[in-house]
């Protein structure tokens, strides 16, 4: 006991020892530098002016089409590729206080299926096209759906987008639903 009793005093000692030295060096003033002549000293060199911030401007353009849809499009042509990203007005702001979680499951639904795409075939057209970055977020006040794409394929999200919108249906209704390769029609049954 005393041998541990004696250690335990030594590192502290030594420990303490350390840090005092540490804390002294930080604490001594810089040595100081010649005497430069008074004429030197008198002035101060200018501060440097900060470089003013510039803002990138990105050009868009905004317009409503007659169905009430608000579209926002940006070209940048460094790449060939194209983002859609489509946003819904909607999301737990909107539920009942107690009664939340139906904007996120509606999110998931959306994925399920629509009238023309079975399943999980929106995401099988998207990435045999090229697609990237293909899922959807839902926050207090939206739900957004996006895909990154090579530009060529464009119309293909667009028309999935509009379909997803415009014809979604609930899983296991056994509707008849056309596929978008030469319009075959099939009758999907969950």
């Amino acid at each position: 006991m005393r041998f541990l009793w004696k250690s335990v005093y030594t590192f502290g000692l030594c420990g303490l020892l350390c840090f005092a030295n540490l804390a002294n060096a930080q604490t001594q003033a810089p040595p100081k530098a010649p005497a430069k002549a008074s004429a030197q000293t008198a002035t101060k060199p200018a501060a440097a002016k900060p470089v003013p911030l510039t803002v990138p401007q990105l050009k868009f353009e905004k317009y409503k089409l007659d169905n009430g849809l608000e579209v926002i499009l940006s070209e940048d042509h460094r790449l060939p590729l194209v983002a859609v990203n489509l946003w819904y007005h909607v999301g737990p702001a909107n539920e009942v206080p107690g009664r939340t979680g139906f904007a996120h499951l509606f999110e998931h639904m959306m994925f399920e299926g629509s009238r023309h795409v079975s399943g999980s075939s929106h995401f099988h057209y998207l990435e045999a096209a090229g697609a990237s970055d293909i899922n959807g977020t839902t926050d207090f006040d939206r739900t957004n759906y996006f895909e990154t794409l090579p530009s060529n394929q464009l119309e293909l999200a667009l028309w999935l987008e509009s379909d997803r919108m415009g014809y979604f249906e609930p899983a296991g209704c056994g509707a008849e639903r056309a596929t978008p390769e030469l319009g075959k029609r099939a009758v999907w049954r969950s």
